[in-house]
């Protein structure tokens, strides 16, 4: 039997020219920024279109690396990014597991006292003088627990957790499983999409958090990357004429996007492990009532 080709309507040329023009739009950005990192002072300079380096050079990443304030940067955000999202996921499960169950006294009134914080904050004066009450100003658990519990997340959690099958738990009942058994080996697994949004998005939220580091935590020993980006994009000639100094063959504009990948390699590295939970979970966890 032969298939027919199948004909391309007007209206699909026009949708893959578009695709195509607005994948152009958003990559391109990021793309001259790779060029120029890797590129020459002279064709860093230079005006136009980057698309590709006439020789490509690593000076701006050995300057980049040679700056001590980017390690530290580095190990804090990794720090804060790792016992962060581990901590999050967490609480936002058990959160979102406890208000999806059906016998929950109270349910409903819970559920209302969550969802009006989507729609109510005390602002960044209230934020800090409870900070301030709890003396973890200066504390690195300033960065992390202000954003342990998210009301959306525990919302698309519950929406999440609530589609599963009900005789999953009531057969492990029977097998004599207890309810922590039944969370976080029966449930948990099963859940691994959910958890997968939850992950990539706290994990991205840390690490290019940086204005609360910049209110709470003070000293260079506590600094994070996204604070020495910030003082290389904006504030410091210094800092960056400082780098400049360490390695003739550089430019500002070329240190400053070395550091821009260095700062979102991480992230970009780990979403392609995460995208079919993550696509997933978006679209289960969002729908359900």
């Amino acid at each position: 039997m032969v298939k027919k080709r199948r004909r391309f309507s007007l209206f699909d040329i026009l949708n893959t020219v578009f695709m195509v023009a607005l994948a152009f739009v958003f990559l391109y950005p990021f793309w001259q920024t790779l060029v120029i990192s890797f590129s020459t002072p002279e064709y860093a300079s230079s005006l136009g279109v980057k698309l590709f380096p006439p020789s490509v050079t690593l000076d701006s990443y050995k300057s980049v690396f040679k700056t001590g304030s980017i390690w530290v940067g580095y190990a804090n955000t990794l720090l804060r990014t790792v016992t962060g999202t581990v901590l999050t996921v967490l609480v936002t499960y058990c959160a979102g597991y406890a208000i999806s169950r059906k016998n929950l006294p109270f349910k409903r009134a819970i559920t209302f006292f969550i969802t009006v914080t989507m729609f109510f904050s005390g602002g960044l004066i209230a934020s800090f003088l409870t900070i301030k009450s709890y003396g973890l100003v200066g504390s690195r658990l300033a960065l992390i627990l202000p954003m342990m519990t998210s009301a959306w997340n525990i919302i698309i959690t519950r929406n999440y957790i609530a589609g599963l099958p009900d005789e999953l738990e009531e057969a492990a009942l029977v097998d004599g499983a207890n309810p922590l058994k039944i969370v976080f080996q029966v449930m948990f697994p099963l859940s691994m999409p959910i958890v997968a949004v939850l992950a990539l998005w706290t994990a991205v939220g840390h690490w290019n958090a940086w204005f609360d580091a910049m209110i709470y935590c003070s000293g260079e020993s506590k600094i994070v990357l996204q604070l020495v980006l910030r003082r290389l994009l904006i504030d410091s000639q210094a800092e960056t004429s400082s780098l400049q100094s360490t390695v003739a063959a550089t430019t500002p504009e070329s240190i400053k996007d070395a550091t821009i990948i260095v700062a979102i390699l991480p992230i970009v590295c780990v979403y392609p492990f995460l995208q079919k939970h993550f696509t997933k979970g978006v679209t289960l966890g969002a729908v359900k009532g």
